[in-house]
């Protein structure tokens, strides 16, 4: 690739991981939808936005922890039972024109939704029972592998909907479910490796400066508000996109 586009290129994937680190997510959805634009390589797109996605939710879950936002109560239904059905999502197959559109739906009313709430400290009702967790985690996870993503897209914006959690509850939850499910995610696929182009580490060091960027401000400096309407920007930019593919 040359290089003034390989510095275009990395500057897209720098404002991806600010935008999505600030509300706890690793950005799978905005590098897929990059690297399509800039015409990479579609063999390539899945090992190379679970790469971005690991080192960027790795940080965000490190910031928004740190901060005191995680709370492991909320957040281990929701894992133990995804981690395992991310694997049978991933082994199947399923025609991107029956599920993009459904999901670009799903993610769209979510954002018009959450765009005008106003966080509060606490959340209303409280963690979902153990039962009910598990097995919303166990439809996120077989969800997530399916489409190539950590699932906190889809988990995050629940959290607020459901009131099972506050906005900086939500962010450090999901930071760590992507995390989990993205590390998962590239573990059972690892042949794809192969196909990682040579410039991934310039995109990789870029990530991880705006994903610290992004989650520090979106642990420490930016308001419960403020990150839900970012969360609604990002649920737009992953909706438009997956209607569109």
């Amino acid at each position: 690739m040359p290089a003034p586009q390989l510095i275009l290129l990395a500057v897209c994937i720098l404002a991806v991981a600010v935008l999505y680190s600030s509300v706890g997510h690793g950005g799978a959805s905005g590098y897929l939808a990059v690297l399509a634009l800039f015409s990479v390589a579609p063999v390539a797109f899945k090992p190379t936005a679970l790469i971005l996605n690991i080192l960027v939710s790795a940080v965000a879950t490190v910031h928004f922890t740190r901060a005191g936002h995680f709370s492991w109560r909320l957040f281990w239904p929701f894992a133990a039972a995804s981690i395992p059905f991310s694997f049978v999502g991933g082994y199947l197959t399923v025609p991107a024109s029956v599920y993009n559109p459904l999901l670009g739906i799903v993610l769209l009313a979510s954002a018009v939704r959450l765009f005008s709430r106003k966080d509060t400290e606490q959340a209303e009702s409280g963690p979902p029972s153990t039962t009910v967790a598990l097995g919303i985690g166990a439809a996120l996870g077989f969800l997530s592998g399916l489409i190539g993503v950590g699932g906190g897209i889809f988990l995050s914006p629940l959290l607020l909907l459901m009131n099972w959690g506050n906005a900086k509850e939500a962010s450090a939850v999901a930071a760590l479910f992507i995390l989990i499910n993205s590390i998962s995610g590239l573990l059972g696929h690892v042949s794809s490796l192969q196909a990682i182009p040579s410039f991934v580490p310039v995109l990789a060091a870029t990530a991880l400066c705006g994903g610290i960027t992004g989650s520090f401000f979106g642990s420490r400096r930016l308001q419960g508000t403020s990150i839900v309407r970012i969360l609604s920007v990002v649920l737009t930019i992953a909706g438009v996109k997956l209607l569109l593919v």
